[in-house]
């Protein structure tokens, strides 16, 4: 898919999609959602290892790549964190630079990464980085990769249900690792639903913010996927 989305910018720092309706990350604190949501929701750091892989439903600006690395770096982790983002709409890199600005704790790691952007593929001595753009209805079943921790960050499930179908979360449990886990901000039921036919074991959990509750998972010894 090549059409870019059009962009507004709340408070000239939130980034809004047109497409979607809806803003790429938090409108009080986006780091701070992230942290909440999806590295405590999969309990990082305690379950890093080296080659630990992340994989992502909705890449966005990126700023949930660049939390991960930085609690990777800031834990002092050995070897190279995989992280497989899955993206439909990729942002122009300039519009991404543009949002992670917001957050200058992770300057030093947007530098790093960047001359990267626009690129499938980024390898740093403690990264490998895939991105895997079009419809995740149509990449994700042909990946042969299998993730230790899944972030669903696709935009609002009312708003973009086609990245939260049952077939699409039966993909993600078929992906994710033996006691691999999943998290998300919705608490949307019919999400659930779909993780738990697939054999992802959910459980609602408190939110960031002003989100009530969210989502976390984690795949059953009998779900049907990668070992």
């Amino acid at each position: 898919m090549t059409d870019q989305p059009e962009l507004d910018w709340r408070d000239d720092r939130v980034p809004v999609s047109r497409r979607f309706d809806d803003p790429y990350y938090s409108l009080d604190d986006g780091l701070a959602e992230t942290r909440h949501t999806f590295l405590a929701g999969n309990g990082l750091p305690d379950r890093f290892r080296p080659g630990f892989h992340v994989a992502e439903l909705g890449f966005g600006t990126g700023l949930n790549l660049l939390a991960v690395l930085d609690l990777w770096r800031a834990t002092g982790q050995d070897g190279r964190l995989h992280v497989t983002s899955f993206e439909a709409y990729p942002l122009p890199p300039a519009d991404m630079i543009r949002a992670q600005a917001t957050f200058p704790e992770l300057a030093g790691i947007a530098a790093d990464l960047a001359p990267h952007w626009g690129q499938s593929r980024i390898e740093l001595p403690d990264l490998v980085f895939t991105l895997v753009e079009g419809d995740a209805r149509e990449t994700l079943p042909r990946w042969e990769g299998c993730a230790d921790a899944w972030f669903l960050d696709g935009f609002s499930p009312a708003k973009n249900p086609e990245l939260w179908s049952p077939d699409l979360m039966a993909e993600v449990a078929r992906h994710t690792a033996r006691g691999g886990t999943a998290a998300t901000y919705t608490a949307a039921g019919f999400v659930r639903r779909a993780l738990d036919a697939a054999g992802l074991v959910t459980r609602r959990q408190p939110g960031y913010g002003r989100k009530r509750h969210m989502t976390v998972a984690i795949r059953s010894e009998d779900a049907q996927g990668t070992p």
